[in-house]
């Protein structure tokens, strides 16, 4: 019923910037929160950001406040995610969830739908 598509990764050199776009279809996309996640090898998938529907509440890990901002744009039905300042910790698979829900939540378990990841490298 919904899809979602991660877009923006690649390599880059740690202190730079990328920006990561997540493209939502489908009968419920409009009225949801939405998050990011990451995936490095070896580990669990872990929080990276959120957003409600209205776009006016956002939660963030510790490790990214101050760096990232997620941000989404309903009428394009899509959800971004700005990464400033990169730091080769940051290297992962990002990948971007929706829950049947309009609230921000930093809970794995909370988000249905799963993208399939778009990988981001950080080199030294």
């Amino acid at each position: 019923q919904v899809q979602l598509v991660e877009s923006g990764g690649g390599l880059v050199q740690a202190g730079g910037s990328l920006r990561l776009s997540c493209a939502a279809s489908g009968r419920t996309v409009f009225v949801n929160g939405m998050g990011w996640f990451r995936q490095a090898p070896g580990k669990e998938r872990e929080f990276v950001a959120s957003i409600n529907w209205g776009g006016d509440t956002t939660y963030y890990a510790d490790s990214v406040k101050g760096r990232f901002t997620a941000s989404r744009d309903n009428d394009k039905n899509l959800m971004y995610l700005q990464m400033n300042n990169l730091k080769t910790e940051d290297t992962a698979v990002y990948y971007c969830a929706t829950r049947p829900s309009p609230m921000a939540s930093s809970n794995r378990e909370h988000y249905e739908y799963w993208g399939l990841g778009t990988q981001v490298t950080v080199s030294s």
